[in-house]
C-alpha cells in the first residue's frame, strides 16, 4: 500500500536549499500580515452592527473567534516563524550543535500549522460572509 503525498510541494521544499525555505518563511509572515488586516476589517464591520444584532449568539461566536484568531493564533504563528528564522541565522553563522536538518524539521512543523490555519481561516471567513449575507 502506498501513501499519497498530500502536498507534493512540501516534499520538494524540504529538500530545497535553505534560501528557498527562508523565502517561504518570509511569505508566511506576509500572509499573516494580510490576515491581520483582514481581521481588523472584519472587526470594524462587525462592531457597526445594531444592538439587536449584537445580542445574536452567532454574532458573539464570530467576535470570540476573531479575538482568538488575533490574540492566540497569529501571534503564536508569527513568533514561531521569527524564532525559526533566528535558527536559520545561527545555522548560517555556523553555531555548533545545529544542523540544517533541525531547521528543515521545524520548517515542516510550521508548514503543517500554516496549512491547517489557512484552511481554518477560510472556513471562518465563509462563516462570517454567510452571517453577513443573512442579515
Amino acid at each position: 500500500m502506498s501513501t499519497a503525498i498530500l502536498n507534493p510541494k512540501a516534499q520538494f521544499l524540504l529538500g530545497a536549499g535553505l534560501d528557498v525555505l527562508h523565502f517561504e518563511s518570509k511569505e508566511w509572515l506576509d500572509h499573516i500580515n494580510l490576515w491581520k488586516d483582514e481581521i481588523t476589517f472584519f472587526n470594524v464591520v462587525l462592531k457597526k452592527k445594531s444592538t439587536a444584532e449584537k445580542s445574536n449568539s452567532n454574532y458573539q461566536k464570530i467576535l470570540n473567534n476573531i479575538d482568538t484568531i488575533y490574540n492566540d493564533l497569529f501571534q503564536d504563528l508569527e513568533q514561531s516563524i521569527i524564532e525559526h528564522e533566528k535558527l536559520l541565522s545561527k545555522i548560517e553563522k555556523g553555531d555548533k550543535g545545529l544542523s540544517d536538518n533541525d531547521y528543515r524539521e521545524k520548517h515542516q512543523q510550521i508548514l503543517l500549522r500554516m496549512n491547517t490555519f489557512t484552511k481554518d481561516f477560510v472556513k471562518f471567513k465563509k462563516m462570517l460572509f454567510d452571517y453577513e449575507k443573512g442579515l
